[in-house]
């Protein structure tokens, strides 16, 4: 699903920070984010809603009436066809009953958050990247959601590493697995997962977070690499103005990539069954894709 013909709005938040070493790292992870937004994906000065811990040329306060005064304006300039990226950069906190972000002031819990944004119009893709961010994924989800937590555990509330490599995915060409010229939330999602895996293999450190992503609406999710329909949507939903008709000349090229992510859907969606079929059937049909997929990805190839 390219945004190429539909609005594209962010709002990006990095929240209070507890200490000077901790407000250099969400203001590099904020900056970076932002330039990306502005110089790689085309996002447009007046459709970028920025808010910190500091306050600064078109950055406004992390506080909660900072956040209300941008979903108001959004909820004012969103039509159904937008798309809107969120992300939230900071601290989170959970005592058993609400996980909260951390803002300046008094901070908005997972149920505040989801009050704020659902009246608005349009496709979200929801990003919190912050320590005990997970209960956020059962509050925010829904239809024509996608939404990614730092954690997949509430119990998981020491500093998150996340946000570091979820904003260089979609700087770098490694994060395009399926090398069609774009990065897809999905993919950047993937990318962001195995960067956070290899700093605490590099740190020799046990993990102490585990990104988790759901686009069905269940308020379940799965990690990168596990079976399941979560993903079949984030695959399709690129953040870039481009749509890949534009960007590919080679119009039976076009039709191939377009043909190859069809056929990784439906691999996806046969996995997820996989527990639900007879064994024979489940590898029959298996190859059948597979040998599909195989084909098409050759032919690629050769025109690439």
């Amino acid at each position: 699903v390219s945004t190429s013909a539909q609005q594209r709005f962010a709002l990006i938040v990095s929240g209070a920070s507890g200490g000077s070493p901790y407000a250099e790292r969400y203001d590099r992870w904020r900056g970076a984010l932002v330039s990306s937004l502005r110089s790689d994906l085309h996002f447009q000065e007046e459709d970028l809603f920025v808010l910190a811990e500091t306050p600064g040329p078109r950055v406004g306060r992390a506080s909660q009436e900072g956040i209300r005064q941008v979903t108001r304006t959004l909820a004012r300039r969103l039509s159904d066809d937008a798309t809107l990226l969120v992300v939230l950069i900071g601290h989170g906190t959970f005592d058993g009953i609400d996980a909260k972000f951390n803002l300046v002031g008094p901070d908005l819990d997972a149920a505040e958050w989801r009050s704020l944004l659902e009246p608005l119009p349009g496709r979200l893709i929801f990003a919190n990247t912050t320590s005990a961010s997970f209960p956020f994924l059962e509050h925010l989800t829904g239809e024509r959601r996608i939404v990614i937590t730092a954690t997949n555990s509430p119990e998981q509330r020491y500093e998150t590493q996340f946000a570091a490599f979820f904003v260089e995915a979609f700087k770098t060409e490694a994060s395009d697995f399926d090398k069609d010229g774009r990065v897809s939330i999905w993919e950047a999602f993937t990318r962001a997962s195995s960067g956070v895996e290899r700093w605490y293999e590099q740190q020799g450190r046990v993990s102490t977070e585990r990104p988790i992503l759901d686009d069905t609406g269940d308020g379940v999710g799965k990690v990168a690499g596990e079976p399941g329909l979560d993903g079949t949507l984030a695959r399709r939903v690129f953040l870039d103005r481009s749509a890949e008709a534009d960007q590919i000349s080679d119009r039976r090229l076009s039709g191939l990539l377009d043909q190859r992510k069809s056929l990784e859907l439906e691999v996806e969606v046969l996995k997820a069954q996989v527990g639900q079929l007879a064994r024979h059937t489940y590898e029959a049909e298996m190859e059948i894709l597979l040998l599909k997929l195989a084909r098409v990805s050759h032919e690629i190839r050769a025109r690439q």
